[in-house]
């Protein structure tokens, strides 16, 4: 049962910094047994990194942890589980070119084996239980985990941080990478463990969701603690403005009506079939915010995807101006085309490379034709776009897998402009990236609208379509299912009736 005051995990003081960034200064927190705590903060305020030191994915500089009352030093995330802690992240958290099962029994493996040789057949029917206990039926856990796609990996992270019995689950932005049907999922789980005895870490951006699914709340800013409170005290502008340090500038989405749309077409799909995507017709005007929009397995990334020439279709075409076809993907971008993929740590960027490589890397061409590439002029391009974009980080040398996740979109979309890419598929852009910096980017994509860009906004939030595009598309298995426009006035439930 329930008990509050039963203190569960406890941290003191702890200190991390990465070379000259301070991550956390002197940073407190407290959960108690029975409670689901939430974390929250902007991109770049701690999160992520006292959640992993948490699970033992890396070390701090100085401090104390506790569980359960005694001193808590994780060696690593299989040491951190067996003391209790288990953590599903954001990004892809499953090793590739091994089995379903293999993964939700990485470092396990000794359960299975006997006289020396791992039975096979033992684990997988251990994995599927493991499975079934989180409500996933449809999951073979002797495929390769290489054949899922990035949301069933996740319930497959689900499953094997639940088979241990978490005194405390870490749930680090896991919903933006889930659908309607996964998330209620992690939510039921969510609950289990607290009403069981244990405890859950929530971090989310969603402020909603963490005023709905939070018993109380502890507010990072810059790496030091600035607030705990308990669900009475929880308003959603009070947490916003905790979390950022001042009230939100301006307005949050647009304020015009949209009724001054080009009657020229940049970009058109004639009859595209690709994937879950069929017979796709449409069309985006030059200044346009096209918002496209559905439940998850709808196909509306598919359709971002076709676009840009990342998938060939099996029939129709995708046409740039009326006349040229996008053939593939690096047509796209010698022709000022850019993408911006949903999944950023695996499509959108190189983790191990530099923020100046990033930004650099579709200009190559364009900074050879002012001559030879040097390094000079790499560097004067990249500082340039980082500044405008105002990334976040050390040097333009940094590497990007050290940044947070609303910087790491910075850098993504700085690498576009600085193409100067005149049509932009944003699948997602705002996935995982806190208040202020979603804000700075609904600006963004407002500036690039007047300045006569052409925008396909790819989204899984009805709030965001509504409030940034001109018109909407829905899809529906595969198909548009219905049309909205901007000046006839947009509701979630006008929209919902063509999404389900």
């Amino acid at each position: 049962m329930r008990d509050p005051e039963k203190c569960l995990f406890r941290a003191e003081k702890i200190c991390k910094s990465f070379g000259q960034v301070r991550a956390l200064a002197d940073f407190d927190i407290e959960i108690c047994g029975g409670e689901i705590r939430g974390l929250v903060g902007e991109n770049g305020s701690g999160k992520s990194t006292f959640s992993s030191i948490a699970a033992g994915m890396q070390k701090y500089d100085s401090g104390k942890m506790f569980l359960c009352g005694e001193e808590y030093h994780p060696g690593n995330t299989v040491d951190a589980m067996n003391h209790g802690i288990s953590m599903v992240v954001q990004e892809q958290g499953t090793i590739p070119k091994i089995s379903i099962a293999a993964n939700i029994f990485f470092g396990k493996e000794a359960m299975f084996v006997q006289h020396g040789v791992l039975n096979v057949r033992k684990m997988n029917a251990e994995a599927r239980r493991a499975l079934e206990n989180i409500g996933v039926t449809n999951i073979d856990p002797a495929e390769m985990i290489d054949t899922l796609s990035f949301e069933d990996r996740k319930l497959v992270e689900l499953a094997r941080a639940l088979y241990a019995q978490p005194k405390l689950w870490v749930v680090d932005e896991t919903t933006t990478a889930l659908s309607i049907s996964g998330r209620e999922i992690l939510y039921r789980l969510m609950h289990k463990v607290r009403d069981s005895g244990g405890a859950v870490l929530f971090i989310s951006h969603d402020i909603d969701e963490i005023m709905r699914m939070c018993d109380s709340l502890t507010i990072l800013r810059d790496g030091v603690l600035t607030a705990n409170l308990k669900k009475e005290n929880f308003s959603a502008e009070g947490i916003r403005q905790l979390m950022i340090g001042r009230e939100l500038s301006g307005h949050y989405y647009r304020e015009d009506s949209g009724e001054n749309i080009s009657d020229e077409i940049v970009l058109e799909m004639r009859g595209v079939t690709a994937g879950e995507v069929k017979n796709a017709t449409l069309a985006l005007h030059k200044g346009e915010i096209l918002g496209i929009g559905g439940l998850s397995d709808c196909g509306m990334h598919t359709l971002g995807k076709a676009m840009f020439g990342l998938i060939t279709p099996s029939s129709g075409e995708v046409l740039k101006d009326g006349k040229e076809k996008v053939k593939n993907s690096s047509w796209a971008v010698k022709h000022n085309m850019a993408y911006v993929s949903k999944n950023r740590d695996t499509e959108s960027m190189m983790l191990v490379c530099s923020v100046k490589d990033n930004i650099c890397l579709p200009s190559l061409r364009d900074l050879k034709r002012l001559g030879p590439i040097s390094l000079k002029k790499q560097r004067k391009h990249a500082e340039t776009w980082s500044k405008k974009m105002e990334v976040k980080a050390n040097s333009v040398d940094t590497f990007c897998n050290t940044l947070s996740g609303g910087n790491k979109q910075k850098v993504v979309l700085a690498k576009w402009l600085g193409k100067g890419a005149e049509i932009l598929i944003l699948d997602c852009p705002t996935r995982g990236i806190d208040v202020g910096t979603k804000a700075a980017i609904y600006q963004l994509i407002e500036e690039l609208k007047k300045e006569g860009r052409s925008i396909v906004l790819i989204s899984e939030e009805l709030p965001e379509l509504i409030g940034m595009s001109d018109r909407i598309l829905l899809l529906k298995d595969g198909n548009i299912s219905g049309e909205f426009l901007r000046k006839d006035g947009l509701t979630e439930g006008k929209l919902i009736q063509k999404m389900i």
